[in-house]
């Protein structure tokens, strides 16, 4: 009965997202640069999905996966960053129960088939480097299919489970995240009673959805630098080496801020930190993607100005040259 209570109590109840209330003077600042950077996030990677749906070059397993990568950056982004925009609009900081365990899946969801999809595109340039006669029978179609639909379906079973767990805790005292999402630590750090068995299943899950991937990227990269290392010319190293620098490139950033945010200590003094840490990997590492594909990788450059070319040239035919005269 106790609990029926509590749970008809807490259908309507509601936490404060903190957010950065301490600096109330910088709200507009924050609300411009975040849009602003929210903005580049959503062109940046919706430009290079279009460059690989419209440019018959790069149907590759590679740019397929590049291309699954920009939109898993811009549906995560989007958990986040609309609703912390309108808080530093309007000042409204609640945000209800079951609207932090929903932006919490999703969130924790998209992230972990991130990591699953990093995995995969390692995986891609190992065979591209370390067994190229035998890349385009082992990299196919429908294994690239396989790996995405894969990487999704099971991180979004494993976090369902993390996430019925946690609305599963009884809640006391004043509800208030010091952070600007719902993340699992400050929510857990909310909950009545003894929480460390929770805590337990999901950092096991967490490491299935995180370290495990992170160690197949490890694997990867040890195999694929080990074989670059034997190519006898520096130009066939090098040649070798940029066909995997761009990945490597999101790749540490994406784990870099991954693990500052959540392998650090939990002290007073990290607590900010984390929350600073926090922004790299939740609003700055999907505008990494776009920047460093779209300036470093040559084949994204040449399907740009490819559609810029045919779009110029589309206007041209569209715009009349001529006028009447009455």
């Amino acid at each position: 009965m106790e609990t029926h209570n509590w749970r008809n109590k807490t259908d309507f109840a509601e936490f404060i997202l903190l957010g950065f209330s301490d600096v109330p003077e910088l709200q507009l600042i924050f609300f411009l640069l975040f849009l602003l950077i929210y903005t580049v996030t959503m062109s940046g990677n919706l430009l290079i999905v279009v460059l690989i749906v419209c440019d018959q070059h790069l149907h590759t397993p590679m740019y397929f996966f590049l291309g699954n990568l920009s939109c898993l950056e811009t549906f995560y982004s989007s958990t986040i960053v609309p609703r912390m925009l309108a808080s530093f609009l309007t000042g409204e900081r609640t945000i209800p129960m079951w609207g932090c365990f929903l932006q919490y899946y999703f969130f924790g969801s998209l992230v972990g088939s991130e990591c699953y999809l990093l995995a995969a595109m390692s995986y891609d340039r190992y065979l591209a480097i370390c067994k190229p006669l035998h890349y385009s029978a082992l990299m196919n179609h429908t294994l690239c299919i396989q790996f995405m639909m894969g990487s999704c379906a099971s991180c979004f079973l494993l976090n369902t489970i993390t996430t019925y767990l946690m609305s599963q805790l009884s809640f006391c005292g004043p509800r208030i995240l010091d952070h600007f999402f719902c993340d699992f630590t400050p929510v857990i750090k909310l909950a009545c009673g003894d929480t460390q068995q929770m805590e337990l299943m999901a950092f096991f899950l967490s490491s299935l959805i995180a370290l495990a991937p992170f160690l197949l990227i490890l694997v990867s990269y040890g195999l694929i630098i080990s074989t670059i290392l034997r190519i006898p010319s520096n130009t066939g190293r090098q040649k070798a080496f940029s066909t995997c620098s761009s990945h490597l490139m999101v790749v540490t950033v994406f784990y870099g801020t991954l693990v500052m945010v959540y392998m650090f200590p939990k002290t007073n003094t990290m607590k900010h930190l984390n929350k600073a840490f926090s922004i790299f990997y939740t609003v700055l590492t999907p505008i990494v993607n776009p920047i460093v594909y779209c300036l470093r990788n040559r084949e994204i450059k040449e399907a740009m100005s490819k559609l810029i070319c045919q779009l110029f040239s589309f206007v041209r035919r569209r715009t009349p040259f001529h006028s009447s005269f009455g």
